[in-house]
């Protein structure tokens, strides 16, 4: 058997183009689009609410979008004690779906593909051509 040789050059620009494609569709996804999650979760009315307060406080933590990490903060002294309570007999004259672990559906349940089929969308259309 004969040897093959091959000479590969990477497209530099094209690779740096669907990187930062890939932190800017993440961050859009989560917080930076009208369909983005932050506002489905709010839209489907699952976060406890009484005064708003709440809800007001959620926020997308981007400090680590360059290593492909966000985090969708509630802010509020008792956010976690809520959150890790779904026991709880929630109020639902302000938010109908309101419950304790607000998130599994969107982290680990039936909305898990939501995330990636926006994303996915997001990061085909930011990267310019260079994602079929």
């Amino acid at each position: 058997m004969g040897k093959v040789k091959a000479k590969v050059k990477m497209n530099q620009h094209a690779l740096n183009r669907i990187s930062g494609a890939a932190t800017e569709a993440l961050q859009q996804t989560l917080s930076g689009s009208k369909h983005s999650i932050l506002n489905e979760i709010m839209a489907a009315e699952v976060v406890p609410k009484q005064t708003g307060e709440l809800e007001r406080s959620a926020f997308v933590d981007d400090s680590q979008a360059k290593r492909g990490q966000l985090s969708v903060v509630y802010d509020t002294p008792y956010a976690r004690r809520l959150y890790w309570h779904p026991e709880y007999n929630f109020r639902r004259d302000k938010n109908r779906n309101a419950q304790g672990l607000w998130l599994e559906a969107w982290a680990k349940g039936k909305k898990e593909n939501v995330i990636k089929r926006v994303f996915s969308s997001l990061w085909k259309k930011l990267a310019g051509g260079f994602i079929k």
